[in-house]
């Protein structure tokens, strides 16, 4: 199978992490699995904890799921806690999508009875919380602590300096004693950066028997097994009712009017084409 991993990050500003990462991919990918990391090349992808930032990139994420639907990907995951544009990348998919927050939500949940939350910076933080709330998952939240690091960037240098990754180790593990204090048993590290340091040290345990969640694995064990079942159920794994429908056939033909060459997987009906073929010649 072939899955498209999306990064938030630009590789240049993020080259240890983009390395670490795709060490972590290929360790824990089954053989016959096949990941592409593509990050931000386009604008920015280097500080997703503002919100107007996340959305100027969020653009270039829905752009490449319909990419990676042209070019038969088996299925689209989005690499950020975050989350970003997942609600509307599955309406436009026609293939499954993931993303790393809800993945690791739900998974902690399997894991444990609470889970938490060790959080880079408080800008990024209730977004997160809130995803949780969206999931349903706010009654499993047992704390949300944070390390002290203002600027994410910092975190990349933490895969060449041991003295710095021994200090982000340190804050890490410092907030999630006190989430292990405060009732979790599960600890989620709320950022794909600080899980991928985590894990590229082999460090999966926070003490006192409570597990940390490598959400990088998690995603891609997750999409496989997601693919498997898609596969199994004839393509319908994604529900096309509500909350993820597309535009119908009649509506299609006026929206590309107006929007462009919007959800490729549509097809418009033929009253639609009719209209539309009549619209134009009365111009």
């Amino acid at each position: 199978m072939k899955l498209w991993y999306q990064s938030m990050s630009r590789q240049k500003a993020w080259g240890e992490y983009n390395a670490a990462l795709a060490r972590i991919l290929d360790s824990v990918r089954d053989p016959g699995t096949r990941i592409d990391v593509h990050g931000i090349t386009k604008i920015g992808g280097t500080t997703p904890q503002f919100h107007y930032l996340d959305y100027l990139e969020t653009g270039e994420v829905l752009a490449n799921v319909q990419a990676a639907m042209r070019k038969g990907y088996d299925a689209f995951l989005i690499g950020n806690i975050g989350d970003p544009g997942l609600q509307a990348a599955r309406e436009i998919a026609t293939m499954p999508v993931l993303a790393l927050g809800e993945t690791s939500a739900h998974l902690a949940s399997m894991m444990g009875r609470s889970f938490s939350l060790v959080t880079i910076n408080d800008k990024f933080t209730q977004r997160i919380v809130d995803n949780i709330a969206h999931y349903g998952l706010s009654s499993r939240l047992a704390a949300v602590n944070r390390m002290k690091l203002e600027r994410i960037l910092h975190l990349d240098a933490g895969f060449r300096d041991p003295r710095l990754r021994k200090e982000i180790f340190r804050q890490f593990m410092k907030a999630a004693d006190a989430n292990i204090d405060a009732g979790a048993e599960v600890i989620v590290p709320a950022g794909g950066v600080v899980m991928a340091l985590l894990a590229d040290a082999g460090v999966h345990e926070a003490g006192r028997g409570i597990p940390i969640l490598n959400g990088i694995a998690a995603l891609v064990k997750t999409a496989e097994a997601v693919v498997k079942i898609n596969r199994i159920m004839g393509g319908t794994f994604t529900s096309k009712r509500l909350h993820y429908a597309p535009p119908t056939g009649d509506q299609i033909a006026e929206i590309r009017k107006y929007y462009g060459d919007v959800y490729p997987s549509v097809k418009s009906s033929r009253t639609a084409r009719r209209k539309a073929s009549r619209g134009s010649k009365g111009r």
